[in-house]
């Protein structure tokens, strides 16, 4: 399940937005600086710890910064799953109290699947654990039970499954759960007829926790 796209820009703006981040692995504190360096239409340079990081919308930073949007007005940036607005001329200081690393235990069954229940904006769905799927993969029977707008928000697209190429719709779900990890902004596809019968956690919920397998078990960490 593939998807990409980019976008051209213009008009880069100095700007002097310095973002103070707080942020903890385990019980250690660290700060990480951020400066808006420039901002052009869906693209921002971003200055990290010293790093200069041109990022476009939809993009992560090798240090956890998500760019979520960008003009040459304002950027909206997402830091440990949250994010905030800042415009032209503005500065803020975020101090970001120590979080604990949230850890989720999921059992290999009989079939050697790793089965679990999570939620997609806000509401329950069964899951399975694919590393072989890229995307957060539900049937379109799955995405009318939770009310998606797949086909007015979805990009048409053709996915590869076990069955052979299908077509689906390409969109973002605003919120995934499993356990204590949420995540923001999760890449998904909705395919089109009955299967999946569960939905697929793919690689755009898995790439973003820390995998651990013990035996028969899967463990799910938190990044932060």
């Amino acid at each position: 399940m593939r998807s990409g796209d980019s976008s051209t820009s213009r008009y880069p703006v100095a700007i002097t937005v310095l973002l103070l981040f707080l942020i903890t692995s385990s019980a250690v504190w660290s700060v990480e600086q951020v400066k808006v360096m420039a901002l052009f239409s869906d693209k921002a340079m971003l200055q990290i710890d010293g790093q200069n990081r041109l990022l476009k919308a939809g993009e992560s930073s090798p240090e956890g910064v998500r760019l979520i949007a960008a003009d040459p007005h304002r950027a909206i940036i997402e830091v440990d799953g949250v994010e905030d607005s800042y415009p032209l001329g503005s500065s803020v200081q975020s101090a970001y109290k120590k979080r604990e690393i949230q850890e989720v235990k999921i059992w290999r069954d009989t079939q050697g699947s790793y089965n679990t229940i999570g939620t997609i904006n806000g509401q329950n769905v069964d899951m399975v654990v694919d590393t072989g799927a890229t995307s957060v993969a539900m049937s379109e029977r799955q995405a009318r039970r939770l009310g998606l707008q797949y086909r007015l928000n979805g990009e048409k697209t053709l996915v590869q499954t076990a069955s052979g190429i299908a077509k689906a719709y390409a969109l973002m779900f605003d919120k995934v759960q499993v356990g204590e990890i949420t995540l923001t902004n999760v890449q998904g596809v909705v395919i089109q007829g009955n299967s999946p019968t569960r939905v697929l956690l793919g690689m755009s919920f898995l790439g973003r926790v820390e995998l651990q397998n013990q035996g028969d078990m899967l463990i799910l960490r938190s990044k932060f």
